[in-house]
């Protein structure tokens, strides 16, 4: 029976590539270390690198420590005394200079890249060529065809890929989602975001930072398509200078302090963004849904609920949390046992690389609606993409894409099944054929569907 299931899935493969037969790797599936480590030793611990002592990763160290049976075991920075300080600070027993000694290092389960976003896409490829699980944070690449690849490298290589939105974790804005979903407000009619930090940052990090809308707004952006659980239409954004006038040097949306979007999603529901650099009474960070019979909003989280009532002033004792590593220390360990636990009973990831390729899809659009002063469709921004296979993508203008060639307007057909997808597929086919869950078949299976469904995708955007 095993070997029937085999001969069929390779032989649906090989009818879906004649005409078209791009190489997608030799990859094998198998089980990740973590996976060997719970079966094989009963001790669910997660053991983890982290690459970049910077500030996020010193955010994220200090959020893996805090989770239960996850644990450090390796940290990494270019200027190795920061990996050293990092290292003392969490009780991590090793520290290097060299990124790959923690993608290699084969007692690692799982990675979390936390290094300047240019490095991502290359360290999440070396990730996969060596089976480590990845969490990375946004953004997954600097570009779209980058992005690509990058998550194309984690479905093939059968390794989860998470990537870090942590505010789908903080508790307000949960609580607004979970009202969405039970209807307690009814049918969604309009969304409200917005985000203000406390002061504005340095040039230097504005200066090559992406501008405004992929630094800043990516989270907004991402928080509307969240809550409202579907993929978007449009965007129309504009934005200006208000705090920090030598940022008017800069190229595109860098040049900008402030900016507003909003964006249109099927059945009519809107969803409005604003964002600021500079907020005079501390760090803005609130959420409102109106819905057909009621609104639900969010507050600022403050250090204590401690009022002052006087004469002249009555209010809040202290301001909003800060910053961001305050005011979000709770989703970041939220986020970090979800996505350990995803690994050790083996189940999707809640935040995948495909929510972090929309998040940037979304986040250009509004750049290029910036610029453009007009509405830009989601898909229009898809469309320039072109792979020659999953993990050879470039973004090329229109009028030069190759002779027959058609465009996908939907950023899924970009991408392979990841490892979760497969695993759903592979129990279909075993329960439409009564497999006997042989170990060797199941991985075997994996494997055939995968590159079967994959291939299907490229072809149909080739035809």
């Amino acid at each position: 029976m095993r070997l029937s299931v085999i001969a069929l899935l390779s032989a649906l493969a090989v009818s879906s590539v004649e005409g078209f037969a791009p190489s997608f790797g030799t990859t094998v599936a198998r089980r990740s270390a973590l996976k060997m480590a719970v079966e094989d030793n009963e001790v669910k611990e997660v053991r983890v690198g982290v690459i970049g002592c910077g500030r996020i990763g010193i955010v994220h160290l200090g959020a893996i420590t805090k989770a239960p049976n996850v644990k450090p075991i390796i940290v990494s920075n270019p200027t190795v005394s920061k990996a050293e300080a990092a290292a003392t600070q969490f009780g991590v027993p090793s520290f290097t200079s060299d990124a790959m000694d923690v993608i290699t290092n084969p007692d690692v389960d799982a990675v979390w890249i936390c290094s300047p976003s240019s490095f991502h896409a290359e360290q999440i490829k070396a990730c996969a060529e060596n089976g480590k699980h990845v969490f990375c944070e946004k953004p997954l690449a600097t570009d779209l065809a980058a992005t690509v690849e990058a998550i194309n490298a984690c479905n093939d290589a059968g390794v989860k890929l998470m990537t870090g939105l942590q505010r789908r974790f903080d508790p307000n804005f949960r609580r607004v989602k979970q009202a969405i979903e039970d209807k307690e407000v009814g049918e969604t009619i309009m969304i409200k975001l917005c985000s203000r930090d406390p002061s504005p940052p340095p040039f230097e990090y504005v200066k090559g930072g992406g501008g405004i809308f992929a630094d800043m707004a990516v989270h907004d952006l991402d928080m509307s398509r969240f809550l409202a659980g579907s993929d978007p239409i449009d965007i129309l954004a504009v934005g200006s200078c208000h705090i920090d006038k030598s940022i008017e040097v800069l190229d595109g949306s860098e040049k900008y302090d402030t900016a507003s979007c909003i964006v249109r999603y099927p059945g009519g529901v809107q969803a409005m963004v604003d964002v600021c650099r500079q907020s005079s009474y501390g760090y803005d960070q609130r959420a409102e849904v109106l819905g057909d019979s009621g609104m639900i909003a969010t507050d600022n989280v403050y250090p204590n609920t401690a009022k002052i009532y006087r004469n002249e002033f009555t209010g809040n004792a202290d301001m909003p949390y800060d910053f961001f590593l305050s005011r979000y220390t709770e989703a970041y360990v939220s986020e970090t046992i979800a996505f350990c636990e995803s690994l050790v009973n083996d189940t999707p990831v809640p935040c995948t690389g495909q929510d972090g390729l929309a998040a940037l899809i979304m986040a250009l659009a509004a750049d290029k609606s910036a610029e453009e002063n007009r509405w830009v469709s989601f898909s229009e921004v898809v469309q320039s993409v072109y792979c020659s296979d999953p993990q050879s993508c470039e973004i090329i203008p229109m009028d030069v894409f190759p002779s027959g060639f058609v465009p996908t307007d939907d950023p899924r057909d970009l991408l392979i099944p990841d490892v979760d997808q497969v695993k759903e597929a592979v129990a279909g086919e075993n329960a439409n054929t009564h497999d006997d869950n042989d170990d060797d078949a199941v991985l075997a299976n994996g494997k055939s569907g995968r590159k079967r469904d994959a291939v299907k995708g490229f072809f149909k955007k080739m035809m």
